[in-house]
């Protein structure tokens, strides 16, 4: 099929679809006319593609995984760099999750501290 139909879909973009290829997550054939044909298998990975980018992994990580030949995020079949991979993203988000949380800790105490400065203000206003 041609990028225009695989593009159709599976809802993605013509480019995204050329970039998918480019880092080597995606093969097509070359026409006589330069056109790239691709497969009907390529409407999966393109899906599970999409499904790993939303779970945070790079293309490069992504790459990783196809090569160990686990293409399907539902196939659990056992792969050392998969195992990896996912403890890395989740001490990532973990870590992600930490960063914010003491950003809201702060947050909340510099809004009480303006709060509460402001409150004096108004007091010492009334009692001029």
């Amino acid at each position: 099929m041609k990028i225009s139909e695989l593009s159709r879909l599976t809802s993605v973009s013509p480019r995204a679809i050329r970039h998918y290829e480019e880092k080597g997550l995606l093969t097509s054939d070359r026409l006589d006319n330069d056109y790239r044909e691709f497969s009907e298998s390529a409407v999966e990975r393109i899906r599970s593609i999409q499904l790993y980018l939303k779970l945070g992994l790079t293309t490069d990580e992504i790459r990783s995984l196809f090569q160990c030949e686990v293409a399907s995020p539902d196939d659990y079949e056992y792969c050392e760099e998969m195992q990896e991979i996912y403890e890395g993203k989740l001490r990532k988000v973990k870590s992600q999750i930490d960063s914010m949380l003491q950003l809201k800790r702060l947050l909340e105490r510099q809004i009480e501290l303006t709060a509460a400065s402001q409150d004096k203000m108004q007091i010492s206003v009334q009692r001029a």
